[in-house]
């Protein structure tokens, strides 16, 4: 079972999307175009594929990848050098949900 906030993570693009809810996901899938490489990572870092489901909505499908805390702390510093926002060297959290978290600004 998925645990919201979320990080939609695009293949070969550094940048992440925060979702705070399902309802989130589908206004931010209906704006993109999404492939079968895209990945949506949960508080618990697991990681799920995106998949169309009835009524054009996305349903989300449980991979048998997860992340650490490590790992998504350096998505999260990929993302924010591409952003150029802040210094990458000082970011570091303590769980993956404390790094989703910190997204959703």
């Amino acid at each position: 079972m998925i645990t919201w906030p979320c990080l939609l993570k695009l293949d070969g693009d550094d940048e992440l999307v925060y979702l705070a809810s399902p309802e989130q996901l589908n206004a931010e899938c209906q704006a993109l175009i999404w492939g079968q490489d895209d990945i949506v990572i949960d508080t618990q870092g697991h990681c799920f594929a995106l998949k169309t489901g009835s009524n054009n909505t996305v349903e989300l499908g449980l991979l048998p990848q997860t992340l650490n805390v490590q790992q998504v702390t350096e998505l999260i510093q990929k993302h924010e050098f591409a952003q150029a926002q802040r210094c990458i060297i000082k970011i570091h959290f303590t769980s993956v949900q404390q790094a989703i978290e910190a997204l959703a600004d």
